[in-house]
């Protein structure tokens, strides 16, 4: 049985938070083939990483003796850690930080077959190979040193994760707003649907079979607002003045809707461009085009 202070327990879980940081951005970074800060916080730290070592030696400790046991706690204890946060996290924050939808045997992505079986290995791996020096090496520090590190890296980390939570929050909110400004255009686009089917005397408006990105949505708004123009100019009888009023409006709040939309995307704050960067595979259900047009403009910041 494990029998630490609560001052080694943290110390533990900022361990693995750094281990698993070098690991994630080490493969990540290797993937891409260039530097990847890899996670939700700003600096060196993975948080899940962190939780799961130290859930993996707390499920783990009364079957140390116990292999099977051990690799079954494991795959239980770990598969609902990781349910559990990235629950939470897309309920915060409307993006997913992975995705395991493209895996056999997922559960609504966030959980699946492969992965709950690798976390258990992990757990063996770690209880019986990785933690034994790591424990050594710990237990090792005077506990003077060890709780001044301690205390200074929770005072680090307290701040990095606040700060790093108001980055996440913002990157929604701004999601939020693109998606809202997209729906008012389609809101124009609809109306001016109805205005041209109407002048043509047509009986039934075209319907969009498909949703449609925000570039082809404002695509097709210029386009009819051309038409528009031509008609307007060309048969001034064709629209009552009311309707050449209204025309007008739509035009003021497409033209708004679009400018917002430009100045959203820009992503200006260099830390909301670093936790898109960190997180190639972050995807949303909720604003699945919105956050690839964020990620486009990323990919051009860095010239990619």
């Amino acid at each position: 049985m494990y029998s630490y202070t609560m001052v080694q327990w943290l110390f533990f879980f900022y361990f693995y938070c750094l281990f698993g940081w070098c690991f994630e951005s080490s493969y990540v970074s290797l993937k891409s083939r260039h530097l990847v800060n890899r996670g939700f916080m700003r600096g060196p730290f993975l948080p899940l990483y962190g939780s799961g070592a130290i859930m993996m030696l707390v499920v783990s400790m009364p079957f140390q003796h116990n292999l099977a046991l051990t690799y079954i706690a494991g795959c239980i204890g770990a598969t609902a850690l990781e349910y559990v946060t990235g629950v939470g996290m897309e309920a915060l924050f409307k993006v997913r930080y992975w995705d395991y939808s493209n895996q056999k045997f997922n559960f609504q992505g966030h959980i699946c077959l492969s992965s709950t079986l690798a976390w258990g290995g992990l757990t063996i791996l770690m209880t019986r190979v990785v933690h034994r020096p790591v424990e050594q090496f710990v237990l090792a520090i005077p506990s003077g040193v060890l709780s001044a590190a301690t205390y200074a890296l929770t005072v680090y980390i307290v701040a990095d994760f606040t700060l790093s939570f108001k980055t996440a929050i913002d990157l929604r909110d701004i999601l939020m707003k693109m998606e809202a400004a997209k729906e008012e255009l389609e809101r124009v686009q609809k109306r001016l649907d109805v205005i041209i089917a109407v002048s043509n005397e047509e009986r039934e408006i075209r319907r969009q079979e498909r949703s449609q990105r925000a570039d082809e949505l404002i695509a097709d708004i210029e386009e009819r607002l051309g038409s528009l123009k031509v008609k307007i100019q060309s048969e001034v009888s064709v629209y009552p003045d009311n309707i050449k009023e209204e025309i007008q409006e739509l035009r003021m709040k497409y033209r708004m809707s679009v400018e917002n939309r430009t100045q959203l995307r820009t992503l200006k704050d260099f830390y909301k461009r670093q936790m898109i960067k960190g997180n190639p595979t972050m995807v949303s259900r909720h604003f699945k085009d919105t956050l690839q047009e964020l990620k486009e403009t990323v990919d051009e910041r860095l010239g990619k």
